[in-house]
């Protein structure tokens, strides 16, 4: 078969499958030949799914590891939920931060960065999704910033993933649930007022459009004016999130989803040399420091994307799901940074005015284009004593990029900088970059008897990666997964797991045009039990793994604006996460990480621990008020020759007051101002952790 047709073979069918939400909704609009039989559901008035809401911190379900709505306690792999009511008391303002009591989990192992969320799970960089979709190619410059304002919930998938998502990392995939229109009318309007000039108001709406209750819609919205603990970096957002969801029947839903998010602001990473942050006669550069150029400097981005969630079921066993993504993203970063590689790990001075110090000047615009599609096929047979649910599914993907971007190099006196002395540099065109990916995959979980669960997949992918003037380069793989459970009756449910990676990268190495980056191909063995309570409140999940990879990205000791690949590294670590409500006014989490990282990567605390408690109160019987605090530690460690980064313990905390309508709270991160190091890298930078960040929030519910 030619090249030519296997590209056309997937096209093909993304064309004509992509038919079928029209056709079952065309179909609604005929004369039913049968009807579905009328369901009385009794229970709670709040029915947990796997993408809705979650009382607390403790989800039951998860569509993350499986792409099927499945109890945790009966998934044999580690997932991290972190719920709304989470992101709301903790007053998360990122997904960095979001993400920073989750269990494998290094949300700030760049310490405080304005450019990026990107989060490394056990020990490597995770993929990023949003309703199942790739959201992100490439690093940084190649999207913005999700707010968790516009998230229902966080899900973190601890290892492997290739098997259903084909471009997941050898760590993870964060997944971001969106939130979705709800059939009952409720809204919320905010203010924040906090550190650093923080502004914020937002909105949030949803019901039904129709008394029928057919059509239902969503409406997020805020805006924002605020700056960063980095003078002249501003961190300013406007966004608004439509949706509508229409249901013809009980049988089908359809989706629509739409944003448009534009942010200003700048790079409060200023990659300090190991020497800026040591004593010296002058002093060590505060963390506050900016060694750019106010009227040069930004990273200013814009996200439009249009899409759909799509489901209808057949049946009582069989349904389709489709979900759809077109995303258009423009990213304008100029920059300046310290030169830490002239002199590894110090400044490179002015040889004619030793009180100046050499600095990078870096520009780029990316204009980047991004079509995601993914739809399988659900079914429920049983053939004896064995129920299997399957799932066959088709995914596509379609990215391109065109980019420009200049370099520089200058001088600035890092104690006592004047602004203004440097020559804006002329853009001059990239290689224009492509890659389109399609991948075919088949799962069974299986139930036997009662207590005995399978799960098993199959996938194969196709990529084909071209960077302009070259050839072009085509890889394929074929991946799987196999996961053994036993879930015991009194709540204990242990497992093994093994999973495999495969990851096209998109993007080409330093100074190398025409040359692509190389698949990221992993393996991981887990071993692991997981326990819930009889009333489903809390789960505890304890997990060992063993994880391997060839070919992972790590930013260039020469270049921090590109990325090169290592070879072979391995991984080994143990997770203990607990999350619930012990009693029904106390909500807690907390977790503790072990890892043991090849040299070869960048450096991660062997150790991480951190807890989190809420407790609900009464004072001269007036209810809702409660007080939250929160300890995170990580443990010294070394990355190569760098210095140590020491050990650090950060403090949270909240105070709030609930009514049926209206909500007050204050929410303090960092609470002693701990001025600590990140990160010191062995090719010669270093990156400040956030100071004390302080927050007030109003909120009115309607």
């Amino acid at each position: 078969m030619s090249s030519r047709n296997s590209t056309l073979i997937p096209t093909r069918l993304f064309l004509a499958l992509g038919w079928v939400p029209a056709l079952a909704l065309a179909q609604q609009a005929q004369p039913p030949v049968t009807s579905l039989p009328q369901i009385t559901v009794q229970g709670q008035a709040l029915s947990e799914t796997a993408t809705g809401p979650v009382q607390g911190y403790s989800a039951q379900r998860s569509a993350t590891a499986t792409k099927t709505d499945t109890p945790l306690i009966e998934t044999a792999q580690s997932v991290t939920v972190v719920t709304r009511d989470q992101m709301v008391d903790q007053g998360a303002t990122s997904i960095q931060e979001a993400l920073g009591y989750a269990a494998g989990v290094r949300s700030d192992a760049y310490g405080v960065d304005s450019r990026s969320d990107g989060a490394r799970v056990r020990g490597t960089e995770a993929s990023t999704y949003l309703d199942g979709l790739r959201q992100a190619y490439g690093y940084y410059t190649s999207t913005t910033r999700t707010d968790p304002f516009t998230l229902e919930r966080l899900e973190v998938l601890r290892g492997p993933s290739a098997m259903l998502y084909g471009q997941g990392s050898t760590g993870g995939v964060v997944n971001m649930v969106s939130k979705r229109p709800q059939e009952e009318f409720q809204g919320e309007a905010g203010i924040q007022y906090g550190s650093h000039g923080r502004k914020q108001a937002q909105l949030d709406i949803t019901g039904p459009a129709t008394a029928d209750g057919k059509l239902l819609y969503r409406l997020v919205a805020l805006k924002r004016d605020a700056d960063t603990q980095v003078h002249h970096v501003p961190d300013d957002r406007s966004l608004v999130a439509p949706s509508l969801t229409y249901r013809p029947s009980a049988a089908t839903s359809f989706t629509l989803q739409a944003l448009w998010q534009e942010d200003k602001s700048g790079s409060t990473a200023q990659f300090m040399p190991w020497s800026a942050i040591q004593a010296s006669p002058n002093g060590t550069i505060p963390t506050y420091r900016f060694l750019g150029e106010p009227d040069y400097d930004k990273y200013d981005s814009t996200r439009r994307s249009i899409g759909w969630l799509f489901e209808h079921q057949f049946n009582d066993n069989w349904s389709f799901s489709q979900g759809f993504r077109r995303a258009r993203n423009e990213v304008d970063y100029f920059t300046h940074y310290a030169d830490f590689f002239t002199d590894s790990g110090n400044w490179a001075v002015n040889p004619l005015d030793p009180s100046q110090v050499g600095r990078v000047q870096y520009g780029n615009t990316n204009k980047v284009r991004i079509d995601t599609l993914d739809q399988h096929l659900k079914g429920k047979v049983q053939t004896g004593i064995v129920k299997h649910e399957l799932l066959l599914g088709f995914d596509w993907s379609n990215y391109n990029r065109e980019s420009r971007s200049a370099n520089g190099y200058n001088y600035i006196n890092p104690y006592e900088p004047v602004y203004g002395d440097y020559v804006t540099p002329t853009l001059t065109d990239d290689a224009r970059f492509k890659q389109r990916q399609t991948g075919i995959y088949l799962q069974d979980q299986m139930k036997i008897g009662q207590n005995w669960i399978v799960s098993a997949g199959l996938r194969h992918d196709r990529a084909r990666t071209v960077s302009e003037g070259s050839p072009g380069d085509s890889d394929s793989a074929t991946t799987k997964r196999f996961g053994l459970m036993y879930a015991a009756d009194n709540g204990w449910s242990p497992y093994i797991s093994y999973s495999e990676s495969f990851t096209p990268v998109a993007g080409t190495p330093r100074n190398q045009d025409y040359v692509t980056y190389k698949p990221l191909r992993g393996e991981q063995w887990e071993l692991g039990v997981k326990h819930q309570s009889r009333d489903g409140r809390s789960l505890f999940t304890a997990s060992v793994y063993d994880l391997k990879e060839k070919n992972q990205l790590v930013q260039s000791a020469v270049d921090p604006t590109t990325q090169e690949q290592v070879g072979k590294t391995r991984t080994r670590g143990l997770e203990l996460e607990w999350r619930g409500s012990p009693a029904a006014n106390l909500d807690l989490i907390a977790h503790y990480n072990y890892i043991n990282l090849d040299e070869k990567l960048e450096g991660i605390p062997k150790h991480q621990a951190s807890a989190w408690a809420k407790y609900r109160f009464a004072i001269a019987d007036v209810h809702g008020f409660s007080a939250g605090a929160g300890v995170r530690w990580m443990s010294k460690f070394t990355d190569g020759n760098a210095p140590e980064t020491a050990s650090v313990v950060l403090l949270d905390g909240l105070l709030a007051y609930e009514t049926n309508k209206w909500r007050y709270a204050l929410n303090v991160n960092n609470l002693t101002d701990k001025t600590y190091v990140a990160t010191c890298l062995s090719r010669g930078d270093c990156w400040y952790g956030a100071r004390r960040n302080i927050i007030a929030s109003a909120s009115y519910k309607f």
